[in-house]
């Protein structure tokens, strides 16, 4: 083959290209003009189509941006060579690197069948691939160079990426310069992070290797050169570095690193003048590889001699891990590490030094990694040349690196920087100036540093018991296996280290106004970490963390969070009254001495070097098992298995890469993806949406767009993280009209075009600005008063704020003064903080219960019973006595028959005294209350008020309330001061007054019946209706975690909110999470491990019950989801029946989500289906269809003139086994009930007594009940009746709701929920006879 028609042009990289002109961005800095360079290419003349042929796209999530060739041109060389000599020096030193090939995919034409350098060049037609400073043939006379090229410029058009600036691209791959040798080196790899403008950001692999000057010094008898001479040999030596770059737009650091390992293998022994056809064969290989889809599928492909595995990210909201993130634990002690991320969480200005160029990348980014989910949001160069650290006089924060030597140029000409070298583990401040860099807060130091030094940091200790690996890839899959658990145990271990620095963080977030209480949150902190949190609550890095904190983000820092919160905090996070310390943290607090040691330490110990650390095994007994006691196991890294992953082998590349080639390659990959599919179980489905999107891609590439689309639409039913809604939105419209009428003709692509064409093109982005907290400075009315109120965190329930403001103004114009506001935030959070120094003796806390707090406790008075401070506690009032503190009991307020004050008359004096009457004592009660006595009356009247109403009703939120209500009343007291304070607190004692005022007893049966009641919408401003109920029974499943096997209680709230309740206590199990954004209308459970759920979006959400996770959407349906029922298989996977109101019935195998069967039934306004006999029971308007499983109608029940309801439709039905149809009309308080035997006969009407319309109802055992709207004591409330299916009569009538019921279901046959309407939003639970 000639020199004009080298090899590597059939790759497609041969077609020369010109240099890009436009502006681009630096490392890290600003833009600058990239200058037209000389380009052709490789050493002869250009090639490129004669004609412009349409090529491949661009392969959307490939490896390679770019790969680049850079090295002092020969020219420069040879001049260099000639001054040294006649100088007599042995031989040139630095030289100006430049770029000498550029290589961008795509680098195949699509029409193309013959390599494209055998065309003829037609300079301007094409967009080219590649550029090359242009040289002459390189002549082969013995003891000659290689002549130099051309000067001038021949400028051709080549898409250089976004963020690589060509200009600077010599100086960081030639950081320390280009410095010719006279002996050869080892090969060396760096690393880059390279930034636009935008803050986009680009990686790059360095691989630096020598080749000697002269080309007749390549090779002597098969052998190189400076090999064939020895040591002993004559001949001048001059060795000339070279660089390959390789830019991605992934972090593949290990992955390119090992690529370029490969490619050096060929280089360092070629010919000069093939040099570009094997970069040109590298680059287009790269070119053809898919990063891998979030997820456990990796990715290996062939680069010989070494099998290079390119990882996935673990989630869509991870980064992509491709390094080691033990390095900084060996290069640092663990207090080191902490001052470092100390200064990151700070957003100080930051400089790494080290000898090697390579570490500084690596370190910086395995810091990066430790802040994760947090991000660093400023200006990220870790590498900077000799030429470029005027980078570092920038004011603003930032992190660099810097080469050990210019260290202390640095450090004398800066000022301000925080200088960290690698090499030595030291840290120290520019112009010896002391930086004020706080410490991360204390106990989170201490444990951070004890789970570092648990850590197995030393692979060679894990392979000491081995035999030695004989299979250099095997030996590689060994270390990565154990690279991945240690990468894995220590993002565990940082990302613990950032939840418990910022864990409570949550505790002052407003969520409806996107407020954060700084100054309430800081003065929650202990002193000595007060200047720590000081400063990085003014970072941008906190403020991002702020916003996806009130944006509710699942991240992973939510995710821990929720994982290793206590019990306790997750029942206090849901509660609406204030919280307070409870008894069993004030007996851990009491009795644990390192509580006290860590108040203690807080002051004296500001530096984290002097942090004693309890006495630890030595490092390398870390073999064993460390038993931990006094700690416990929250100070050993949380044993997180990492995720079993799998690999997928690329097929292998054959050259020449012309058009058929690739495409057999697409075709090769098609086809080993199909089989891996075919091989996989149908519940194996988050492996399956991996190999779809990867199949998409390549499908994509072949131009087979409608395969490729069908392949995304599949991700819904498998894992919609991944899909890639830009891609499929941009293949859409790329569709020709041919394809796109063929596409509108499948089901499965006509809805998935239309969301992406409907899809507005300009969605104005939600107001996601975080607002600190401010004290107002201008009158309130009621609407800002209630904001304001629940900005401030003290009251989120907007009737009780409406309590409040009437409270606050009786007697005046009704607004709020700014002077009034301060005055009663200020006595609320002076009460707060009282109560949290509250010490209770040890035997007097052994006679509470550990879940109990102090509310209130007065001042010290006279009672009956001795002196001392009367405490108030959520279920109790007790007397903690003076002098020896004992405990005196005084009452529960279940207890409580009567409450007063009167006066007390001693000598001449006569002292306000309250008495309390109990049932369980013959003695009544005084305390000599003096000023305090109006107000301890108000609140222990209305505790007893709101024990007794949460007794009758079983609903414990009443007592919540009541606290609230208690709290409110002592700062709205302190506030005012007046002697109208105490009538102004009575506007506060809402439940004594409703027992006085509307004395409503709970109808007997209702109070035998109802169990329990429960509020979804806790913690809400206002309360939500409750659209669907669904109870999923406890099972042990090898999926799950024991806790995780309890029964579930599954609520749909508006706007798809899920809460997800433990049914075995009724706690909040899962809090809110998102299933769309439309109404619910239907839930069931499906194989035991899939909830459904039905939504007026017209798409079925399925969620995952052991991840509870919601990545699967069924989107076959075109309307409206009223419907959901499931027929469980006994060996074959259970089949649900899915139904929408256009009269849509689709039936799905419910392990592998295909449509088995689907049909149509007439007349559209299809509610409700039902399962009974074998087959299915449609509700649809007027009329109920019994059809068959084909869709063919059996039997039809509609409403006839004989109704007087005519006109309107059947709201629900019920199938009884004893071959009964039980039906309401809506907007009728009547039943109907009719044979199946016969639906011809009238049905028997049954009236409801005081029900105004039936909105629901179930069947339970032999029983219906129905949830109805009706009279209750003059006023309309949610009732339940329960019928008796024999008898047809009405059992119960139960007043269930202070709202209508909503929905029903039924709990195992042995309890019934019902939820109520948007007045209520509480579910209730009811107990079957």
């Amino acid at each position: 083959m000639s020199e004009d028609q080298p090899a590597a042009a059939s790759a497609g990289a041969g077609q020369s290209g010109g240099r890009g002109c436009g502006p681009k961005s630096g490392p890290g800095g600003p833009r600058r003009p990239s200058p037209v360079c000389p380009v052709g290419l490789g050493r002869g003349g250009g090639a490129a189509m004669a004609e412009a042929a349409p090529h491949h796209p661009a392969l959307p999530s490939g490896l390679l941006e770019l790969c680049a060739l850079l090295g002092a041109p020969r020219d420069s060389l040879r001049c260099s060579e000639q001054v040294a000599q006649r100088k007599g020096v042995k031989g040139p030193s630095f030289l100006d690197p430049e770029v000498l090939s550029v290589f961008v995919p795509p680098f195949v034409m699509k029409e193309d069948s013959q390599p494209a350098a055998s065309n003829c060049t037609t300079p301007g037609k094409n967009r080219k691939r590649s550029f090359r400073k242009k040289r002459e043939r390189p002549r082969v006379e013995l003891g000659k160079g290689v002549p130099g090229g051309p000067r001038g410029p021949d400028p051709e058009d080549v898409n250089i990426p976004n963020g690589v600036d060509l200009l600077a691209l010599p100086q960081l791959c030639f950081p320390g310069g280009l410095c010719v040798a006279s002996e050869p080196r080892e090969d060396c790899v760096h690393f880059l992070v390279l930034t636009d403008i935008c803050g986009n950001r680009t990686y790059g692999v360095v691989a630096q290797y020598y080749r000697p000057l002269h080309d007749e010094y390549c090779f002597y008898n098969g052998k190189t050169h400076w090999e064939a001479l020895g040591p002993g040999g004559s001949a001048a030596r001059c060795f000339v570095p070279f660089a390959v770059c390789v830019v991605s737009r992934f972090p593949y650091y290990n992955a390119l690193k090992d690529c370029l390992s490969c490619l050096l293998t060929h280089l360092k022994f070629c010919k000069d003048f093939e040099v570009d056809n094997h970069i040109k064969d590298f680059a287009a290989k790269l070119s053809l590889i898919p990063s891998p889809p979030p997820g456990p599928l990796h990715l290996i492909f062939n680069m010989k001699p070494l099998q290079i595995v390119f990882p996935s990210r673990a989630d869509p909201e991870s980064p992509l891990i491709d390094l080691d993130l033990h390095l900084p634990l060996l290069c640092f002690r663990p207090e080191k590490v902490l001052q470092i991320l100390s200064c990151l969480l700070t957003e100080q200005r930051i400089v790494f030094f080290s000898s090697s160029w390579a570490l500084l990348t690596l370190v910086a980014e395995c810091f990066m990694a430790y802040l994760h989910p947090l991000q660093w949001q400023h200006t990220f160069v870790p590498i900077l040349s000799g030429q470029m650290l005027d980078f570092l006089m920038a004011p603003t924060s930032f992190l660099m690196g810097c080469h050990l030597d210019h260290f202390e140029e640095v450090s004398k000409e800066a000022d301000g920087l925080i200088l960290i070298n690698i090499d030595s583990g030291n840290i120290t401040y520019s112009n010896d100036e002391e930086v004020d860099v706080p410490d991360i807060p204390l106990l989170a130091a201490q444990t951070f540093i004890q789970r570092v030094q648990s850590l197995q940091l030393h692979h060679e200790l894990d392979l000491a018991h081995l035999c030695a690996s004989t299979d250099v890839n095997e030996g590689r899959a060994s270390r990565r296996a154990w690279q991945q658990q240690l990468n894995c145990q220590i993002q565990q271990m940082t990302l613990q280290l950032l939840v418990s620095i910022f864990r409570e963080v949550k505790n002052h977030l407003n969520y409806e106004h996107r407020v954060f209480n700084s100054e309430e949150f800081l003065k929650t902190r202990a002193l000595g970490d007060q200047q720590f949190y000081k400063q990085v609550l003014d970072t941008y890095m906190f403020h991002a963390f702020l916003k996806a904190r009130l944006s509710r983000r699942m991240d992973a820092f939510a995710q821990m969070d929720l994982h290793t919160q206590s019990e306790e905090d997750r029942i206090n996070g849901m509660l609406l009254s204030p919280r307070r310390p409870t008894i069993e943290k004030m007996a851990s607090r009491k009795s644990s001495a390192s509580h006290t040691a860590h108040r203690r330490m807080v002051v004296s110990m500001p530096n984290l070097q002097d942090i004693t650390v309890p006495e630890l095994p030595p490092r390398n007994s870390s073999l064993r098992k460390i038993q931990t006691t006094e700690y416990g196991s929250s100070h050993t890294v949380l044993d997180v298995p990492p995720k079993s992953t799998h690999t997928f082998k690329i097929p292998e590349i054959h050259f020449p890469l012309v058009a058929q080639c690739v495409q057999a390659f697409y075709a090769d990959c098609v086809a080993q993806l199909s089989k891996a599919m075919g091989s996989l179980a149908p519940e194996n489905s988050v492996l399956l949406a991996r190999y779809f999107y990867l199949r998409g891609l390549v499908q994509l590439m072949q131009g087979q767009l409608l395969d490729a689309l069908l392949d995304f639409q599949s991700l819904y039913k498998t894992d919609v993280r991944v899909f890639p809604t830009d891609l499929v939105q941009t293949t859409v419209e790329s569709l020709s009209a041919p394809e796109r009428t063929q596409a509108e003709r499948m089901p499965e692509l006509r809805r998935l075009i239309s969301e992406v064409m409907d899809r507005p093109a300009d969605v104005p982005k939600a107001d996601d600005r975080v607002k600190n907290f401010e004290l107002p400075k201008k009158h309130m009315q009621l609407d800002d008063f209630v904001k304001r109120v629940q900005e401030s965190g003290i009251v989120k329930d907007t009737v009780i704020i409406h309590r409040l403001f009437e409270a606050l103004t009786v007697g005046h114009e009704k607004q709020i003064d700014p002077e009034t506001f301060k005055d009663f935030y200020n006595c609320w959070k002076e009460a707060e903080a009282e109560a949290q120094e509250v010490s209770l003796p040890l035997s007097v806390m052994e006679q509470l219960d550990k879940s109990e707090c102090v509310y209130k406790l007065s001042r010290s008075v006279k009672t009956n019973r001795g002196v001392g401070k009367i405490a108030m506690t959520q279920k109790r009032l007790f007397l903690l006595t003076e002098g020896r503190p004992g405990y005196v009991e005084i009452s529960t307020f279940r207890n409580i028959e009567d409450v007063r004050s009167t006066m007390a008359t001693f000598l001449l004096l006569r002292i306000p005294t309250l008495k309390i009457k109990t049932t369980s004592k013959k003695e009544v009660f005084e305390a000599n209350l003096k000023t305090e006595c109006d107000l301890w009356h108000l609140m222990v009247k209305e505790m007893w008020a709101g024990r007794k109403l949460a007794d009758d009703h079983k609903d414990p939120q009443y007592v919540q309330q009541a606290l609230t209500h208690i709290l409110l009343m002592d700062a709205v007291v302190g506030t005012l001061q007046s002697p109208g304070a105490i009538y102004a607190a009575s506007k506060l004692s809402y439940f004594d007054r409703m027992k006085n005022e509307m004395p409503m007893a709970v109808p007997k049966t209702t109070s035998e019946t109802l169990k329990h009641k429960i509020n979804p919408s806790e913690g809400e401003t206002t309360p939500r209706a409750v659209d669907v109920l669904l109870y999923t029974p406890g099972h042990l499943d090898p999926a799950e975690k024991v806790e995780d096997a309890h029964p579930k209680l599954w609520c749909a709230l508006n706007e798809g909110k899920v809460i997800v309740f433990d049914a075995s206590s009724w706690t909040i199990h899962q809090h809110c999470f998102r299933v769309g954004t439309s109404k619910l209308n239907c839930m069931v459970m499906a194989e035991q491990s899939q909830v459904w759920v039905g939504s007026e979006d017209s798409v079925i959400y399925i969620i995952n019950v052991h991840s509870m996770s919601c990545n699967k959407q069924l989107t076959d349906h075109r309307s409206s989801i009223t419907g959901l029922a499931v027929q469980d298989g006994v060996q074959a996977p259970s089949t649900v029946y899915s139904c929408s109101t256009d009269g849509t019935v689709l039936a799905w195998n419910a392990s592998s989500l295909r449509v088995t069967s689907r049909f149509q039934v007439p007349g559209g306004g299809l509610s409700a289906i039902r399962l009974h006999g074998g087959r299915l029971w449609c509700c649809t308007g007027d009329s109920i269809l019994m059809v068959n499983m084909n869709g063919s109608s059996c039997q039809k029940l509609k409403i006839t003139g004989s109704f007087k309801e005519t006109g309107t439709s059947f709201l629900g039905f019920q199938l009884m086994p004893e071959e009964q149809l039980w039906a309401a009309c809506a907007g009728y308080p009547d039943v109907y009930v009719w044979s199946l035997q016969d639906l011809a006969q009238p049905p028997q009407r049954i009236h409801l007594q005081d029900c105004s319309e039936i909105n629901c109802m179930i069947r339970v055992k032999k029983q219906i009940w129905v949830g109805t709207t009706g009279l209750s004591q003059g006023q309309l409330k949610g009732k339940i009746y329960v019928m008796d299916a024999e008898r047809r009569t009405v059992e119960k009538e139960l007043v269930a709701h202070a709202d209508t019921v909503k929905t029903l279901c039924s709990a195992e046959d042995r309890y019934v929920l019902s939820g109520a309407g948007p007045e209520e939003g509480k579910i209730a639970i009811w107990k079957v006879e």
